[in-house]
């Protein structure tokens, strides 16, 4: 199949293919869990690729990243005639047209991306909540994670609260965000992104805090907006990630489970997260389970999500109790 008759989802995993999983795993686990299912789907379906397409969307990956850097840089007149030089007139208006159709603008808050937390935290902690929530959706979730933590703890839940809630934004009012972070950054920075924040940027900025931090903010909105807090709380841990805990904390959540929530739950799990509850069991209670989801038959998506998310609600208590600790930071988890 030729390189212009892929779509984009059909040469993301061309490319991760290519780049292979050492590469494209720390990628890949950023991306959006709607995209991470496309992907994957077509990684898993596809043809052997022969090397010369493999070569073609590597290369136009490499163009595009160099057409982004540029734009940062200097705008897209700058971009292209850099790229006009490298790669011909034609070849760069091609590559800064699907950079514009992706991007629109390149990213907002450019040399803050570039800037370093610390310093970025002296400059923006005595601004407003919702002009520090509105910096932080463009910054790298690492790095906001850095500057949450250092804000003081009635600041960190304002702030937090209005990230989860962000959604739409003027772009005259990033515009003048931007205009007041340049002087005192001495940078110069152009966009007219909208769409940003949400609760999956906060989730994101909490998976990069301490643990003291994160739960502070979560028992502060807690009071504030139970509604946000319960599902900023679905989304820090998902069914699948019990792969990630320990035995002994497996066990342990074990015993607090339905056996028949647990085969529901299980019917539509990935073989690895069945395989590690199995082997939490005795042999005996491993095949009686598997027998008794062979016996479920067909079941509804929402009664499987429903039971999923049922164990998830007790992995979250034995947490919150101190009874099983989940990994923060890369650390295994352990029973206390």
């Amino acid at each position: 199949m030729a390189n212009t008759k892929l779509t984009g989802v059909q040469k993301a995993a061309i490319l991760f293919v290519t780049l292979g999983p050492d590469a494209s795993a720390p990628i890949i686990k950023n991306l959006p869990e709607p995209e991470i299912q496309k992907i994957t789907f077509e990684i898993a379906n596809m043809p052997k690729i022969k090397r010369e397409l493999r070569q073609e969307v590597l290369k136009e990956f490499v163009d595009l990243n160099k057409a982004k850097d540029f734009i940062i840089e200097g705008g897209f007149e700058y971009a292209k005639n850099l790229l006009s030089k490298a790669l011909g007139s034609q070849r760069a208006s091609e590559i800064i047209e699907k950079v514009s159709e992706v991007t629109q603008q390149y990213r907002p808050f450019a040399i803050a991306r570039k800037a370093d937390a610390a310093q970025l935290l002296n400059v923006i902690q005595s601004e407003h909540p919702q002009t520090i929530a509105l910096i932080l959706c463009h910054l790298q979730a690492e790095k906001s994670a850095q500057i949450l933590s250092g804000l003081s703890d009635e600041l960190q839940s304002e702030v937090a609260k209005r990230v989860a809630t962000m959604s739409n934004t003027s772009p005259i009012v990033i515009e003048e965000v931007e205009r007041v972070l340049e002087k005192k950054l001495s940078g110069v920075i152009r966009s007219e992104a909208t769409v940003i924040g949400g609760i999956q940027s906060l989730v994101d900025i909490l998976n990069g805090v301490d643990r003291g931090t994160e739960k502070s903010i979560i028992e502060e909105l807690d009071r504030d907006e139970p509604e946000l807090a319960e599902k900023i709380r679905e989304s820090m841990f998902v069914f699948e990630d019990i792969i990630t805990l320990g035995n002994t904390s497996i066990q342990r959540i074990l015993r607090e489970v339905d056996v028949r929530e647990l085969a529901l739950a299980l019917k539509g799990s990935s073989e690895d997260v069945a395989n590690i509850i199995y082997k939490n069991m005795s042999k005996r209670a491993a095949q009686t389970l598997k027998e008794d989801i062979e016996f479920l038959g067909p079941v509804r998506l929402v009664d499987v999500e429903k039971a999923q998310q049922s164990i998830v609600s007790i992995v979250r208590r034995l947490d919150d109790t101190g009874e099983i600790v989940l990994s923060r930071g890369g650390e295994d988890a352990i029973i206390v």
